[in-house]
Formats: C-alpha cells, sequence, structure tokens
C-alpha cells in the first residue's frame, strides 16, 4: 500500500496533539488524514506537514474510507463509534480504557507483545500510561528469570489528566506563592505542592482504578494471569512525565550486572543509572523523549529474589501517542492493513 488513509479521532486533546506530532515526527505514511473531534472542536483548523486542515465534528459516517483510527476521546465516544469505525472497514487503535480488558481486543505494547495485533477483529487497546511503561521496562526480565510478584508505586504527572490539569496546576502553583488560597476544581484537593493518593475512583477492594488497571493489563500484556501485582498511583505536581519505583520478586537471584545488562538491550528502553554522580531518570528530562528510562537498578535486600529499580517516561508520548502510532506501524509492517 503506497499510504495510509488516517483519522484522528480527539484531534484537539493532548494526546490528539501529540499524536499528529509523532505521525509528522515518523514520517507515517499517510495517504490522507481525517481530523475528528466533538461538535465543540469542529470547524477548528489544525496544522499538519506544514498544510492546514479543519477539524470535523465525529458522526457515525466519519469511517469511510479510512484504513486506521487513532482514537483519543473518552470511553464513550470510543465505546460508541469504535464499532462502527470497524464496521467501516477502518482498524481502531484506542487509547480510551474502553477495550482494554475485552477478550476479543488486543492489548498491545509493541517492544512487549507485537504479534497480539495479528488477533484484532477491528479494535487494538493502548493499554494506561503507567502500564506501558513499566512493562517495556520488567518484560525482558520475566523473559529470563519470571517475575513472581510486582510492588509498584507510580508519582504520575498531571498531563494525564488533560489540559484542564495542567491549567489548574499552573493557577494553584501561582497562587499559593503569592500567598492566595486554592479551590480546586479538577482533582479532590489542591495538586500544587501537593500529592494525591488518589487517581480515578476508588474501588470495593481499596485499590482506585488506576492501580487495578495496571494489575490487569499487566497479567493480559504479558500473558501471566499468575503474576501477583500491588499498586499505589499518586498524582503530583509535575506536568509531563510519569514516574515509578518498581520492586520485583523473582523466580531465581539475579544480580544488578545481568538485570542492567538485559535491561540495556531492551527496545525503547535507555538506561541512565549511575547514583555516584547523581545521574538517573526524572521526569523533566524524559518530557519530550520516545523512550523509557531506566535507573537505580539495585537488589531488593527484603527478598532473596528481589529487585528494584525506578522507571519514568513521557505519558503522553510513550504513555499514549507513541505506542498508538507504534501499532500502527506494525500493522503496516506486517501489512495488515
Amino acid at each position: 500500500m503506497s499510504g495510509i488513509n488516517i483519522a484522528i479521532v480527539g484531534a484537539t486533546g493532548l494526546v490528539g496533539q501529540e499524536f499528529l506530532k509523532i505521525l509528522e515526527q515518523r514520517n507515517f505514511p499517510i495517504k490522507s488524514l481525517r481530523l475528528l473531534a466533538s461538535h465543540r472542536s469542529a470547524g477548528k483548523t489544525v496544522t499538519f506537514a506544514g498544510a492546514d486542515y479543519k477539524v470535523q465534528e465525529t458522526t457515525d459516517q466519519s469511517f469511510k474510507g479510512i484504513d486506521i483510527a487513532l482514537f483519543s476521546a473518552g470511553g464513550d465516544a470510543s465505546k460508541h463509534f469504535a464499532p462502527k469505525a470497524a464496521k467501516a472497514g477502518a482498524i481502531v487503535v484506542d487509547n480510551s480504557s474502553a477495550w482494554r480488558m475485552d477478550k476479543k481486543v488486543p492489548l498491545v505494547v509493541p517492544e512487549v507483545n507485537p504479534e497480539d495485533v495479528k488477533k484484532h477483529k477491528g479494535i487494538i487497546a493502548n493499554p494506561n500510561c503507567s502500564t506501558i511503561q513499566m512493562v517495556a521496562a520488567i518484560y525482558p526480565i520475566h523473559k529470563v528469570n519470571p517475575i513472581k510478584r510486582i510492588v509498584v508505586d507510580t508519582y504520575q504527572a498531571v498531563a494525564g489528566t488533560g489540559k484542564v490539569a495542567i491549567d489548574e496546576l499552573t493557577n494553584q502553583s501561582r497562587q499559593v506563592l503569592d500567598g492566595q488560597e486554592t479551590v480546586p476544581h479538577v482533582y479532590p484537593h489542591q495538586i500544587a505542592f501537593n500529592a494525591l493518593p488518589e487517581i480515578d475512583v476508588f474501588l470495593d477492594n481499596g485499590y482506585t482504578k488506576e492501580e487495578w488497571k495496571m494489575v490487569e493489563e499487566t497479567r493480559k500484556i504479558m500473558h501471566d494471569s499468575a503474576i501477583a501485582i500491588s499498586p499505589t498511583c499518586v498524582r503530583i505536581p509535575v506536568f509531563i512525565g510519569h514516574s515509578e519505583a518498581v520492586h520485583l520478586e523473582l523466580t531465581e537471584p539475579m544480580s544488578v550486572e545481568k538485570a542492567r545488562h538485559i535491561i540495556h538491550h531492551a527496545p525503547g528502553v535507555h538506561v541512565i543509572d549511575d547514583p555516584g554522580v547523581s545521574l538517573y531518570p526524572h521526569a523533566w528530562s524524559a518530557a519530550g523523549q520516545d523512550d523509557v528510562f531506566v535507573g537505580r537498578i539495585r537488589l531488593d535486600n527484603s527478598h532473596p529474589c528481589g529487585l528494584a529499580m525506578w522507571v519514568v517516561a513521557d505519558n503522553l508520548r510513550k504513555g499514549a501517542a507513541l505506542n498508538a502510532v507504534q501499532i500502527a506501524e506494525l500493522l503496516v509492517e506486517m501489512e495488515l492493513v
């Protein structure tokens, strides 16, 4: 195929804008581009590769002639429009949580389970941002020395909630520094200079929905339902870039040197690990980058088969838009579109 007819649903949002940046940066073979959004954004003009495109309202008829549709418009829109797009002949790569745990829908991180795209029936799910970066870092270890248990604490940027959260952090930070009171709107408490151990709603088991996504999605992506996983997800006052403290219990002991060697050679992963000179990944430097960054690789002295590491990635890129575009690239490479 000489070029791909692409549609982007949610084209004016943060992830939608990242879709466009990444498609251009990676020279994705686009034949035609259709930008879709809600009626509120219809009529806006968006520039891509030097050309202006008018955003159209998403309707049931929006997907005629489309080969791949990249969705980032929320779960409700995905539930309604993704089946319509698939029926029209498009392959949907959906960034919401709507389809991730559907048994008929593959959940894909290209560096981990690329072959799963072949199982699609019109829809492929993009995993949660915090899940993507973790599995990219730990799956290479799992292939060599199976992981029995994961304890992970995440420190997640506000960009994961959208532009309204970025604006709220900006405004609250100014208010606090000026000695003014803040009134939270996006989060249940002030996010500026704070940390909130509440991302998404709380479930009956005491975990939040965000935390439980990490449990279920990790098992599905890594094809191992036996892995025990205990996450705590925390929202922190960082604009872009999720950080994670990951503790693994392996089947057998593994040296730091071997673990570092394995992770260093993993696709899409970059090791930054020299604590003696304060060299390790952090959110500020990861923002705008494509790789998952890993550092502070060390033995977990609380368990003979324990390993600990620090994992950071840009949640808008690898945690969302880039992973989806990589899935689209897989579809082209495997001649599935």
